[in-house]
């Protein structure tokens, strides 16, 4: 096993200490948010989950990085590289939702963050150059990589479990105007977006895909996993995902990291999505 493959294997039931990635105050627009930054290779914008950069959501930018590209990877929330706990999630999730940055609840508008990603992405891109940037959001994120694609840059955007807007299961967190706009760069391009979510999701719901397959049409390339593919959840009795009821976080909690596994799977095609779109 190689020294690379050997820092990999780090214990995701521990705080992270991201020494592997550089922090970045990044000011765009006049607002500086901390920016964590690793690897070489077209840029790849990997946005957290609630309630945060947890190590299972640092593992994942790992393996971005592994395959080829620099990974971008915003503080949006919560204790970076802290093993999320119910207590702290909670109040996370609290200030998220009342945050005007956020729009959880209400469908058919942007939440205005984006504006900020989308500034992001353009930033990279400069920085790393290739063909474009890629983009995958996590649940309350899951819906931003949709809305980064009013940045010409980003050419490949994954929504996992897309959550948002929390209220309303068949509504989704873009405007119709710019619903609109993105349908007509992804049928001018010949672009598409790969989104996936576990069957029985109690967050992010068929009705959800069903809206972003009507409007996207066939350019949406959804894929539902069976409940049965989901890891189990972890033995800490305060551990945040404990109290979320059913199979949720595809590339992160509930991945089964085992050859075969439909979570792997699901990971390895994200992979080579990012590298058919922005590797020359």
């Amino acid at each position: 096993m190689t020294t690379q493959a050997l820092k990999m294997q780090r214990d995701v039931e521990q705080d992270d200490p991201l020494e592997d990635f550089q922090p970045r105050d990044v000011a765009l627009l006049g607002e500086t948010r901390k920016v964590y930054v690793s690897g070489s290779g077209p840029a790849v914008i990997v946005m957290a989950e609630m309630p945060g950069i947890s190590p299972r959501v640092a593992r994942f930018a790992r393996w971005v990085r592994e395959a080829g590209f620099t990974v971008w990877m915003p503080s949006l929330f919560g204790k970076d590289g802290a093993v999320p706990t119910a207590k702290e999630g909670k109040a996370v999730f609290e200030r998220v939702c009342i945050s005007k940055e956020f729009r959880a609840l209400g469908g058919n508008a942007s939440s205005p963050i984006t504006v900020w990603l989308r500034a992001l992405a353009a930033h990279a891109h400069a920085e790393c150059g290739g063909p474009g940037v890629g983009a995958i959001g996590m649940c309350l994120t899951g819906n931003f990589a949709l809305s980064m694609m009013l940045e010409k840059s980003v050419l490949a955007p994954v929504l996992s479990q897309p959550s948002l807007p929390l209220d309303e299961p068949e509504a989704v967190n873009i405007s119709t105007e710019e619903l609109e706009v993105v349908k007509q760069r992804l049928e001018k391009e010949d672009l598409s977006v790969l989104a996936y979510r576990f069957e029985g999701d109690a967050f992010c719901k068929a009705e959800r895909f069903a809206a972003y397959q009507k409007a996207l049409g066939e350019r949406f390339q959804g894929r539902v996993l069976p409940d049965s593919a989901a890891g189990p959840k972890s033995s800490r009795p305060d551990d945040f995902f404990r109290f979320i009821p059913t199979p949720h976080s595809v590339m992160t909690v509930h991945l089964v990291d085992e050859a075969g596994s439909p979570t792997s799977a699901a990971r390895d095609e994200v992979l080579a999505f990012f590298r058919r779109r922005l590797l020359p």
